[in-house]
């Protein structure tokens, strides 16, 4: 006999990602913030910082991809920011790793003697590198890394020791930044990797951007001068790699994302 659908209990809706976010951070002892050493400030998430710090958690900064930034510059432009304690990584060099593990386990040892298990929880704007650190910091590929911002689905559990365990979520926009419509919302997400290739409706309108602020950089990298002029540079780099349509014409599109992926895999050193 079939069984009506009014007798079948009701699935479990899947949490909203934020609130997965808040589930980790409600459960986790300790709370790791990965942001990307070039943004730091536009990759910090404030809103979830305090809700971390409202529930009397303690909270690390880790800067990964410190390998493209200059480090002179970098130790005076954090003087004055509210990242304390904080450590600079590379995990793609496997840089800065080893003082980083020693925080953790000092850390989750102070707390041993209140429970048996430390949960570390790891939150951070998408694409800041979250999954390879834990990759790194456990010796194993246990947490799934992808090109994709987000590509982490769900809630993962690693273990890094007997007693410690890592938490690891998909990268999380802040409230405030949410927007499908909003150019320069759609400009800052695709600069710091929080919207990716398959995710841009408008690549030449992401490309202008980036050539807003990083010009110089990326006309270094790609040995074009541009003026600053993302027209000039698409049309340029298009010939140059021979991305061309019928009729001899420069396919704009598909530049546009190749300058974009090379920009959010790291490859233009700023």
């Amino acid at each position: 006999m079939p069984i009506r659908r009014s007798a079948l209990a009701p699935e479990k809706p899947k949490p909203k990602i934020p609130e997965l976010v808040k589930d980790i951070i409600r459960i986790s002892d300790i709370v790791l913030e990965v942001l990307d050493a070039r943004f730091i400030q536009e990759t910090r998430n404030k809103e979830l910082e305090e809700f971390v710090r409202n529930l009397g958690k303690k909270i690390i900064f880790v800067l990964n991809k410190k390998d493209l930034v200059d480090m002179k510059q970098k130790a005076q432009e954090i003087i004055g920011m509210d990242l304390k304690p904080y450590f600079f990584i590379s995990a793609r060099k496997r840089l800065g790793i080893a003082k980083l593990r020693r925080m953790i386990k000092i850390e989750a040892k102070r707390l041993k003697s209140e429970r048996k298990r430390v949960n570390i929880g790891i939150i951070g704007y998408p694409n800041t590198g979250k999954s390879s650190l834990i990759n790194i910091l456990t010796g194993k590929s246990s947490a799934k890394t992808g090109a994709d911002a987000g590509f982490t689905k769900g809630l993962q559990y690693i273990r890094l020791t007997a007693g410690i365990r890592i938490l690891d979520t998909p990268g999380v926009l802040p409230e405030s930044e949410y927007s499908s419509s909003d150019p320069e919302a759609i400009k800052k997400q695709s600069k710091l990797g929080g919207r990716t290739i398959n995710t841009i409706r408008d690549p030449e309108m992401v490309v202008t951007g980036l050539m807003q602020s990083h010009a110089k950089e990326i006309e270094k990298y790609y040995g074009i001068h541009a003026g600053g002029d993302a027209e000039v540079l698409i049309e340029n780099l298009g010939r140059k790699k021979r991305f061309l349509k019928k009729g001899g014409l420069v396919d704009e599109d598909r530049t546009a994302k190749f300058i974009i992926r090379d920009w959010q895999k790291g490859r233009i050193r700023i």
